[in-house]
């Protein structure tokens, strides 16, 4: 039987990932899963991880690597990803967790990582267009910053692995989801593809 499509999905605050990932969970009926979803559902049913990660949330620190990776490898092994696939939306957010990532699903760990790209420049203006009132020039900024400080590195490291594919992800969200599909199902066929030559 073949292997649930397992995908990571990035993308700058305002690019729009939020409505793509909806769409590709009614494509593929893959599990969304997001790094939130995943703490709260550990702390939820009060597990050693969960009881951890609310102790140090509580303290307003950010949940340390190893924390994360515990709580996406519980999440990951459960039966409705195992059955159905992901797509895990907010994590890897460090070269550690991205190995660790690849470490625990073992070889052919991942269809793709989609980086949907939108320039700097017009996610600045979404996120202005759509902003709260304690949402700054200086504020947003700064936030977009912080994101390429500590996602570049994985994306490269995922470059490296001849995983990442960029989307992107400028047009309507139709002329997105149509880049999207299509990159998505090339990487299933080159997938398909290298694992029949592995069966010959």
């Amino acid at each position: 039987m073949a292997q649930p499509l397992r995908l990571v999905i990035f993308g700058r605050q305002g690019a729009g990932k939020g409505t793509q990932c909806i769409r590709l969970i009614e494509r593929y009926g893959v599990v969304h899963i997001s790094t939130g979803d995943m703490l709260r559902a550990e702390v939820a049913a009060d597990t050693e991880l969960g009881r951890k990660a609310a102790e140090i949330m509580a303290s307003g620190g950010l949940v340390d690597d190893e924390t994360i990776l515990g709580v996406a490898k519980s999440r990951i092994s459960q039966d409705d990803v195992k059955a159905h696939g992901f797509v895990l939306d907010g994590f890897p957010r460090t070269i550690d967790q991205a190995a660790g990532l690849i470490d625990a699903l073992g070889d052919h760990a991942l269809d793709a990582v989609i980086d949907l790209d939108v320039p700097l420049g017009e996610v600045t203006k979404r996120m202005k267009l759509r902003a709260r009132d304690d949402d700054t020039d200086e504020a947003i900024a700064k936030r977009l910053a912080l994101y390429e400080e500590q996602t570049q590195p994985v994306l490269q490291f995922f470059a490296d692995r001849g995983l990442l594919v960029r989307v992107d992800g400028l047009g309507t969200e139709e002329e997105v989801t149509e880049r999207l599909y299509a990159a998505v199902d090339a990487q299933i066929e080159a997938g398909a593809k290298a694992n029949s030559g592995n069966c010959e």
